[in-house]
């Protein structure tokens, strides 16, 4: 007996779905997503409350973290939960909610599951930035103080940008089509990831062990000073990216019916792969690169809502829930050893990615 790979559902006529309007824009929505997102938010907030519980050998039971929570602990209990335990679940759920959030857009434009930060090589790129300011940084003295704040993020949004652009450059030919786009993406990754190991080899060991600690992407350095600027980012990227939904729909249906509902196809591509690079560059300039989360999230939140195209709420609520457990997985698997999260979705990505392109191969083959 012999059985055929899982399909996407057919993408939907609309004609089912009801509207949401508010002023000039208007929304679809069905019942299943709500549901899917719901559950989702219910997941999230019992995982950030098992993060307020434990991280580190300081203990604190429920009512501890209530008490502190309404000001009734003491300084131990208030450093401990506000200073580190707070800062580092409110930067990873951002953090995967940024990356979730950016892998739906790639995938929607590109009409392909393989397409993500990591495989268009944003997230190399980003990394190249941030080695280069370490590197320098320690040649010149040493990485810490405003170099270590600000240079190194500052590094990762500059390279990952610069990253996007090339590969968007080099991707056109009188258009952009989304093979060549992430092959183009693949063979960027190859070069700064080699950028990367270069400027490895050429700093000293102290240096090159602090970039390869970024590298690994961890959440055990989040702070308030990393958490907020990814909020604030967040508060313009997340409602910028929704109101573009409705293109993310229509590019999914093919350039020529997107061209035929009135898209400008490359413009609008051009600038949701910008939206996707700095919601990327957030993200890694606040905890390193963290692999594999916008790969499998929006497949995932694909197929719990059953849509044609991977959307975008439910992508973001299901990276920052993959990241947060992930980052717990990480805290306890060697407890009082803490392994950095990108170890933890490198582990259970790169499965996800094998299974990924050989589904690819055989829908390519029916």
């Amino acid at each position: 007996m012999t059985t055929s790979p899982p399909r996407p559902s057919p993408p939907s006529t609309g004609l089912n779905r009801r509207a949401l309007r508010i002023g000039p824009f208007s929304w679809t929505w069905q019942p299943r997503p709500l549901l899917v997102a719901a559950t989702l938010l219910v997941v999230l907030a019992a995982a950030f409350v098992r993060a307020l519980l434990a991280f580190d050998d300081y203990p604190m039971g429920v009512d501890t973290v209530l008490r502190t929570l309404v000001g009734g602990g003491d300084s131990g209990s208030e450093f401990v939960l506000f200073e580190l335990r707070m800062p580092r679940a409110l930067t990873g759920l951002l953090v995967g909610a940024a990356l979730g959030l950016a892998g739906a857009i790639m995938q929607g434009i590109t009409r392909n599951p393989l397409a993500s930060p990591d495989t268009l090589g944003i997230t190399w790129g980003a990394a190249v930035g941030a080695v280069a300011v370490i590197v320098l940084g320690g040649s010149a003295g040493q990485v810490g103080g405003l170099v270590s704040e600000v240079g190194v993020p500052a590094g990762a949004l500059v390279g990952g940008l610069g990253a996007a652009v090339v590969v968007f450059g080099l991707a056109w030919q009188s258009g952009v089509e989304s093979t060549r786009l992430l092959l183009v993406g693949i063979a960027t990754s190859l070069f700064c990831a080699n950028l990367v190991y270069w400027g490895l080899s050429l700093t000293n060991i102290q240096d090159a062990a602090r970039a390869q600690t970024w590298l690994t992407g961890s959440l055990h350095a989040a702070d308030w000073d990393r958490a907020v600027p990814a909020a604030l980012s967040l508060l313009v990227l997340l409602p910028t990216a929704l109101i573009t939904a409705r293109v993310i729909g229509a590019l999914g249906l093919g350039d020529d019916t997107a061209r035929g509902l009135g898209v400008r196809v490359n413009t609008s591509r051009l600038v949701l792969l910008l939206i996707s690079a700095l919601l990327v560059c957030v993200a890694t300039a606040a905890t390193g690169p963290i692999t594999f989360v916008a790969l499998a999230s929006p497949q995932m939140a694909l197929r719990l809502c059953r849509s044609s195209h991977p959307p975008l709420v439910t992508s973001a609520l299901t990276g920052a829930a993959l990241t947060l457990v992930a980052d717990q997985v990480a805290a306890g698997l060697f407890a009082p050893t803490q392994l950095p999260v990108g170890v933890v979705t490198s582990v259970l990505g790169a499965p996800y990615l094998m299974y990924l392109i050989i589904r690819r191969h055989r829908e390519a083959r029916l």
